[in-house]
């Protein structure tokens, strides 16, 4: 896990007095809102519907114990005693008093956090795979990478104003669980034909107004390309994009308008001018950080006690059929921790809890946490032998949900509860669908299904790629609800099929009933997933269940 240096730390400490400084001319008047905005916003704080709203940045997912314990002081000291886990793998407080901001700021500090660039036309920050360092699929840790980046792009002077926010993923893993497509630069690491690691390099991509698979530009770029690539892409778009129309200045529109192949080259032409200048200091820096991200010390036990505490706890083996994840070490497990309780806000979690997790990943877990798009929380290292204990503390903690990758698992933006962007509802949907198939007792016979609700077409919620999607929209003042199926955020990315016209909120819930049992009339086993029944048979019988059962249910 990367420590910070003495640059790090000055430069964060800085920040945070500087910020301080505007706060108070806020305050006292000397700075109008109109002025004081775009400072904030290069902090992280946003003005939402009801306060303000910080966002901290959590780079690639990772966290220590300490960290953790300082988000719960955080949460606790200066919030309501939660923070809410986003797709985005950061952490937003929603209600932090304008005056306590920098004191919060100067908190993240001692823990070696931030909020830098957490918002604002900038490089944003970057994402992982939640499972990085410990998949049993991977080709190599990314995080690395993703940190090499981080310092790259923080406070880079060129990249401060760009045309619109931008978005880079990474991946070690041929399997993509940090769906890259959907970013405005994706990394997927491949091998080439000798067998050595380099990167698939995926630009375009992006969910919102305009949903976009992204397209390859590079098919295999070696490790020791990378940043200056990464450089050429941004640059290429910085002058290129749009910033008459923000929604037309994303990279997406920026490749669709001039096409992949005038990219390519314009991106090919300016690699070769900025490659030499890199002269290999980006790979000095990256031997540093490598160094930083050394495999935790594995210990060689029995897994007697994990295989006692499945054949006698069904609720235990239930946990650990869903929660648990092929680690790259005999003996070991990733422990997916669903912050996803039957009826509650998707992606909170409490001082207390994040103080639980934070002592289960120092006790049982080699010190580390990540936080997962799908606004879950990682154990990424966990002896199988430790795993009954660390059940059983999670479930005093109402945190041993065993939903992951369930219907219940849904991923939702906080909708129009406190987002000032929002048209409708996304958190009473989220908990009223998982409400609703807890109480049928569904979920484990329904098998793997992602449900992902978006509150506007800003698409936080990553709607367009969830096996089911819902985006809440305002009609004439009045909530309703689009359905989209067949998306997929995995390397072979889909955006959904739009069904047709929209539910009221009130029958939402309803609405997915139908398509769920629909699914399960159609599908030729058990083993036959969602995702598999609705590529074979089509959006057909979905729509057949959706309006003519629906109006069939109105008329009785």
């Amino acid at each position: 896990m990367y420590k910070y240096n003495d640059f790090d730390e000055a430069f964060v400490r800085e920040r945070v007095e500087q910020f301080r400084g505007q706060v108070a001319r806020r305050i006292d008047g000397s700075l109008t809102e109109d002025e004081f905005r775009p400072l904030r916003l290069m902090n992280g704080l946003y003005l939402q519907l009801h306060a303000y709203m910080l966002r901290v940045a959590i780079p690639y997912g990772t966290l220590n114990p300490s960290q953790m314990r300082q988000l719960a002081y955080i949460a606790e000291r200066w919030d309501k005693g939660y923070g809410h886990f986003t797709t985005r793998q950061n952490i937003q407080y929603n209600w932090p008093k304008l005056e306590d901001v920098p004191d919060i700021l100067s908190a993240l500090a001692d823990v070696e956090m931030h909020a830098i660039q957490t918002s604002g036309n900038t490089i944003r920050n970057v994402t992982a795979d939640h499972f990085a360092g410990a998949a049993a699929d991977e080709i190599e840790d990314p995080r690395p990478v993703a940190e090499l980046l981080r310092q790259w792009s923080t406070d880079h002077p060129e990249f401060q104003f760009l045309p619109r926010k931008f978005k880079i993923a990474v991946t070690g893993s041929p399997n993509d669980r940090a769906v890259t497509r959907a970013h405005d630069i994706g990394l997927r690491m491949v091998r080439n034909d000798a067998g050595e690691p380099g990167f698939e390099v995926i630009v375009g991509g992006g969910l919102g107004r305009t949903p976009m698979v992204g397209k390859v530009i590079r098919g295999f770029l070696p490790k020791a390309d990378l940043l200056p690539y990464v450089e050429a892409v941004v640059s290429v778009w910085n002058l290129l994009g749009r910033r008459d129309n923000k929604y037309k200045a994303r990279i997406k529109i920026t490749v669709h308008e001039h096409g992949l192949e005038e990219i390519q080259r314009l991106v090919e032409d300016r690699f070769a001018e900025l490659r030499p200048a890199f002269g290999g200091v980006d790979q000095d820096l990256l031997t540093q950080i490598e160094a930083q991200f050394a495999q935790p010390h594995y210990v060689a036990k029995s897994t007697a006690a994990f295989d006692a505490a499945r054949a006698a706890n069904p609720a235990f083996r239930s946990w650990s059929d869903t929660n648990l994840a092929q680690h790259r070490t005999d003996g070991y497990a990733i422990v997916t921790v669903s912050i996803k309780k039957h009826g509650a806000t998707p992606g909170d979690a409490t001082a207390d809890q994040m103080r639980v997790m934070a002592d289960l990943a120092e006790t049982y877990g080699h010190g580390e946490l990540r936080i997962s798009h799908e606004q879950n929380v990682i154990l990424p290292h966990v002896h199988k032998s430790d795993l009954p204990a660390v059940y059983q503390a999670l479930r005093a903690a109402d945190l041993a949900t065993a939903n992951v990758g369930l219907i219940s698992d849904i991923i939702a933006c906080p909708g129009m509860d406190y987002c000032a962007l929002a048209t409708a509802r996304s958190i009473p949907v989220a908990q009223e669908i998982a409400t609703r198939f807890d109480e049928l007792k569904l979920e484990h016979e329904v098998g793997p299904l992602k449900i992902k609700i978006s509150g506007c077409i800003n698409a936080c919620g990553h709607h367009h790629v969830g096996h089911i999607g819902i985006l809440g929209l305002d009609r004439a003042g009045v909530e309703n609800y689009q359905i989209t199926l067949g998306g997929d955020g995995t390397e072979d990315m889909v955006v959904g099929d739009k069904t047709g016209p929209g539910f009221a909120y009130d029958e939402i819930t309803g609405a997915v009933e139908r398509i769920v049992l629909a699914y399960l009339e159609v599908r030729t086993s058990a083993e036959e997933t969602f995702l598999q029944a609705y590529r074979r048979v089509g959006i057909g019988p979905f729509k057949a269940a959706l309006y003519e059962q629906g109006e069939e249910a109105d008329a009785a």
